[in-house]
């Protein structure tokens, strides 16, 4: 009797376990059309330390998988899936580990059918032609640079072969050069419009009239009358009026020596000379350019 008893509680406990299987696959339908989305379904009659699969199909595509769910202690696992290839698939048999032992679900078949079309009822439409796309900055940029840079270097020529040249031109300085006697009337009025002396500065005066009569006489002369002293410029030229190759007087060498002896006072020993004096000193200036010239060379000399 008891052994009766154990078959049968063997044989309900079977059942039992053949009816709730730890894991379990389902999908809501088998056949599909093109396009078309289903869901599967894993469900665990277990929460607990659950690794559910990572779904590997061929010819179908998952598309999304939904947040995993529990229910009435047991753990419940949405994926949308579809296919765009017409014919049947699997869904293969997928691992889910429940406490670290691994449990099996059923494979199942899916169908993706094509769809029928009615081409009679399909409206036709005339073919349209090729339309262009627009126009825009990337078609034109390499021309643009390209111009860009040629007119940089046309620019560039203009300026430094014509512009620049006519400035140069034009900024060189075209002077007549005057002769000595006008060079030094010229010098000597534009000393008297600086009034210096005026302004007591008396040194600087004197510095630049008896430059200027000492210019004079290099040019006119031709000899460094710049790079020599008072006494020196004086004896050359007694030496000069002596040798008769110039036109002057006595009168004039004396009064070219009182200038410049009166200048060196001025400049080195610190002399204040009066206003008289300096312009006497002026006139002096303007009289010893006056009368201070070369000889001409007649022709018979030259002859000779």
């Amino acid at each position: 009797m008891k052994k009766y008893i154990l078959h049968i509680f063997l044989l309900i406990t079977t059942i039992s376990f053949a009816q709730n299987p730890m894991v379990k696959a389902q999908i809501e339908t088998s056949r599909i059309r093109i396009g078309e989305q289903f869901n599967l379904k894993i469900s665990v009659n277990e929460i607990d330390d659950v690794i559910l699969p990572k779904l590997a199909l061929k010819g179908l595509e998952v598309v999304d998988s939904a947040k995993i769910d529990t229910l009435n202690n047991m753990l419940i696992q949405k994926y949308i899936i579809t296919g765009f290839d017409s014919g049947a698939y699997y869904i293969p048999q997928q691992h889910v580990f429940v406490k670290n032992q691994a449990y099996l679900t059923d494979s199942l078949l899916v169908n993706v059918a094509t769809v029928a079309i009615d081409t009679t009822k399909v409206k036709k439409y005339p073919i349209k032609t090729i339309k262009a796309e627009p126009y825009t900055f990337d078609d034109f940029k390499i021309y643009i640079y390209i111009l860009i840079a040629a007119l940089a270097i046309i620019g560039f020529w203009i300026y430094w072969f014509v512009i620049r040249k006519r400035k140069i031109e034009e900024d060189t300085p075209t002077f007549r050069v005057l002769p000595p006697f006008e060079e030094a009337v010229f010098k000597l009025n534009e000393l008297d419009e600086k009034l210096l002396w005026q302004n007591n500065k008396v040194k600087e005066y004197y510095s630049e009239l008896t430059e200027i009569v000492r210019g004079y006489i290099e040019r006119e002369l031709s000899v460094p009358a710049l790079e020599k002293t008072t006494d020196e410029v004086v004896e050359m030229l007694k030496d000069f009026n002596e040798a008769e190759t110039i036109r002057t007087s006595k009168e004039t060498i004396k009064k070219l020596k009182e200038l410049l002896q009166e200048a060196d006072l001025v400049k080195f020993a610190k002399s204040k000379p009066l206003s008289l004096e300096i312009e006497e000193d002026r006139k002096d200036a303007l009289d010893i350019i006056s009368n201070l010239k070369p000889k001409p060379v007649r022709k018979n000399d030259e002859l000779e």
